[in-house]
């Protein structure tokens, strides 16, 4: 390759990488949509050993306005999760929920890379509902109390161009409910997933 090619080769690949370079600045909106999977690492402190959440995943979407070149604020929701509950192993219930999270990001924001990490903490609210029983609980009343708790978060972003992008993110939630059946509190669990999710996204 003459030195004209070699300086021609250099050029065009400085031009796409600097096409694929994201600088995100005050006033922008990202709204990713992809797979969100929420995967409980549960402590059972209940008077029941043996009892579990499952994980499972939905369609998940965060959107984030961002309140400078480097802060921002999201929102992440999704379509409601389904979880079997299980004791020792067999399945003996199963829940809904939704877990929308706030959290407030910062973006190191390097203008010269496609690349944009941004690491995150905020508050999660989790409601469940449509809790059912089956197994050896069959013809009980169970019941999961709503969870406020913290939420850490580290995601990434690559340019695919201006304005589209892959995203890449994790969460750590502290999700904690009493379990109630027939009425009776039978104690807390600690359900405390972790919360990965690969997206597609747009910035507006």
């Amino acid at each position: 390759m003459n030195r004209k090619a070699l300086s021609a080769f250099v050029l065009g690949v400085s031009m796409v990488a600097t096409a694929n370079c994201m600088a995100y600045e005050s006033g922008d909106m990202i709204v990713r949509v992809g797979a969100a999977n929420v995967d409980p690492h549960t402590s059972n402190d209940t008077s029941v050993p043996g009892l579990d959440v499952d994980d499972n995943t939905q369609l998940g979407i965060t959107g984030t306005y961002m309140l400078t070149d480097n802060i921002g604020v999201e929102l992440l929701a999704a379509t409601p999760f389904k979880h079997d509950i299980t004791l020792n192993g067999a399945k003996v219930g199963e829940t809904k929920h939704l877990p929308p999270t706030l959290t407030l990001q910062y973006y190191p924001m390097d203008s010269s890379s496609a690349f944009q990490p941004y690491v995150g903490l905020g508050i999660n609210y989790t409601a469940f509902f449509s809790e059912s029983t089956t197994g050896a609980l069959a013809g009980t009343t169970l019941e999961l109390d709503s969870s406020w708790g913290l939420a850490g978060q580290l995601g990434i972003d690559y340019a695919i161009n201006d304005q589209w992008l892959l995203n890449a993110a994790v969460w750590k939630m502290d999700i904690n409910t009493d379990v109630k059946v027939n009425g009776s509190n039978l104690g807390e669990l600690e359900i405390d997933p972790m919360v990965y999710m690969m997206s597609v996204g747009y910035k507006f």
